[in-house]
């Protein structure tokens, strides 16, 4: 089974792409392992993240996006994270509607996924959807984040270009500042530019950019400024163009393989924390250790950190080395 998934997602087919994202989110051995079969065959497409405060247009950016993109003849895969319902744990907002008959369009692929409260608004397998994606031949892959505060700042370990998305009257220029975002995007857009209040928050973003309230993750490239109305389409070919001219930058000076380290770097953290989490929870709930630690926090007989480090002395016991300088 697990070979013949592999074979049929390498060749696009979209019910194989459609069960092997599925069996990632159940948390399945055999997506995992198909998953791992196809990363030697991912790395070609170029992702995109956009993040940014809800409201902001971000869905509608993404389809405008991706029309633009099928103009000229690439494929794309959309990876919509929506907010997860606390009762079902599934997405409320359900992008794959919102976007109508793009999803029909055999050269785009969109899957919505739930958050289920994962840091940064990612589902715990958004980076494994994205690589399907990317083994089955798409050139670009859109990822849209719930965006809210601080959880954003996530996204950028797993885009090559990330694009912040703001709009007028949502205290964005003051928020974006205040999570650090602006430090961390590489394109900033102004959606709803035909609103009131536009152009004073695309100028504080020039300000910001221009100031050096904005670090430069690659000494070299200033995030341009963009203003869009992504209803009307209005700003898209400029939008367009200066992804497109980051992702050339990217490549012409070396920078590409640099923001691909990092991203390796930071998928392994994620999947050395996934996995460790994991083993503890199985571990404290075969023998028992995870009720009772839960009672104990309850009464107040023991606090969250102190009953953290004893599930964390569980996964770390006997199996790894002694530390020689410890």
């Amino acid at each position: 089974m697990m070979d013949d998934l592999a074979r049929r997602v390498l060749a696009g087919d979209r019910r194989a792409l459609a069960r092997v994202m599925t069996l990632l989110e159940r948390d399945d051995p055999t997506g995992t392992a198909v998953w791992q079969a196809l990363y030697p065959s991912t790395g070609n497409a170029h992702r995109i993240g956009l993040t940014g405060p809800p409201g902001a247009g971000k869905s509608t950016l993404v389809n405008q996006l991706a029309r633009h993109y099928r103009r000229r003849s690439e494929t794309a895969g959309i990876v919509a994270v929506d907010p997860t319902s606390a009762l079902t744990g599934g997405a409320l907002l359900g992008d794959r509607v919102r976007m109508g008959q793009l999803a029909l369009d055999p050269g785009v692929f969109v899957r919505s996924m739930a958050s289920r409260g994962q840091p940064g608004g990612l589902a715990a397998q958004t980076a494994a959807v994205a690589d399907v994606l990317d083994a089955a031949g798409m050139d670009l892959v859109l990822v849209e984040t719930v965006g809210v505060g601080q959880d954003a700042l996530t996204i950028v370990g797993e885009a090559h270009t990330t694009v912040l998305v703001g709009a007028p009257g949502q205290g964005d220029e003051v928020q974006a500042m205040k999570a650090g975002l602006l430090e961390l995007a590489d394109v900033l857009v102004v959606n709803q530019a035909d609103r009131d209040g536009a152009p004073a928050l695309a100028d504080a973003w020039r300000w910001a950019v221009e100031d050096g309230s904005h670090s430069e993750r690659e000494p070299g490239w200033r995030p341009p400024v963009v203003e869009t109305a992504a209803t009307t389409g209005q700003g898209l070919p400029e939008l367009v163009a200066a992804i497109d001219q980051h992702r050339a930058w990217l490549a012409d000076g070396g920078a590409w393989e640099q923001r691909t380290k990092r991203i390796a770097g930071e998928r392994i953290l994620w999947a050395l924390a996934h996995h460790l989490l994991m083993t503890v929870r199985r571990r404290a709930t075969g023998n028992g250790n995870w009720d009772q630690l839960i009672a104990d926090v309850a009464a107040r007989r023991l606090d969250p950190v102190a009953a953290a480090e004893r599930l964390a002395d569980v996964a770390l016991d006997s199996r790894l080395p002694t530390d020689p300088a410890g």
